[in-house]
């Protein structure tokens, strides 16, 4: 049985968001403070973080940001009431995973949660299994990447980017494809979002992300992994 935390002090949308869960089979625990929120995620494991932008005592980027800091990778779907674009880009920055807004259909929350959950258990085929980037060796197989020699930090959906790439070395993959098949939905809408995790994994694995050697962009289209 997988296990959500879901972190949201607006006590209707939570009692209904999480009934859902629980009918589709989920084990929900639910925190009211961000405070409370982030420490329970400290103390136990979970599957998936269903984290409130707005939250009383500690606001979900920063929940966000000190658990990727504290090294807890868990999965974070950002919950955001406004939609806004600056809230989508700050919380993918500080190491989200996807983001929703509240007024959304509940199926969509559902579908998201979903693609989130199947991407963390790893159904992505590995094809590839271990390539060299200058002095950065990725080796999917062992879920390691390593840079002369030292463990690189990557958060779930960077490797997950990484991996797809990896796998595709060489081809032109476009955003249209990267939501679809890492990020689990449809559409172009949500391009903003392969960019800033592009740009966070190219200041990973790249030795200057301003002048890029391997993941290359294709002007218009998407990007290239050049091995």
């Amino acid at each position: 049985m997988k296990r959500v935390l879901f972190v949201e002090d607006e006590a209707a949308f939570a009692v209904g968001a999480i009934d859902r869960l629980q009918a589709e089979g989920y084990q929900v625990e639910w925190a009211q403070t961000g405070m409370s929120g982030y420490e329970r995620a400290l103390a136990k494991r979970f599957d998936l973080i269903v984290l409130d932008v707005m939250l009383p005592g500690k606001s979900g980027f920063d929940i966000c940001r000190d658990l990727r800091r504290d090294g807890v990778n868990t999965p974070v779907l950002m919950l955001t009431a406004r939609g806004e674009v600056v809230d989508r880009v700050v919380g993918l920055k500080l190491g989200a995973d996807d983001y929703v807004q509240k007024n959304c259909e509940p199926v969509e929350l559902m579908a998201r949660i979903e693609a989130l959950l199947r991407r963390s258990s790893g159904s992505l085929v590995t094809a590839a299994k271990c390539a060299q980037l200058g002095d950065v060796h990725i080796d999917l197989r062992k879920h390691q990447v390593t840079r002369a020699g030292e463990p690189l930090t990557l958060s779930p959906i960077e490797f997950r980017l990484l991996e797809y790439f990896v796998e595709r070395r060489g081809a032109l993959v476009t955003r249209e494809e990267l939501l679809e098949n890492v990020w689990g939905v449809h559409g172009d809408t949500l391009s903003r979002t392969v960019d800033v995790h592009v740009a966070g994994l190219r200041k990973k694995i790249e030795a200057d992300s301003r002048y890029p050697r391997f993941l290359l962009t294709v002007k218009g289209v998407g990007y290239k992994l050049a091995i």
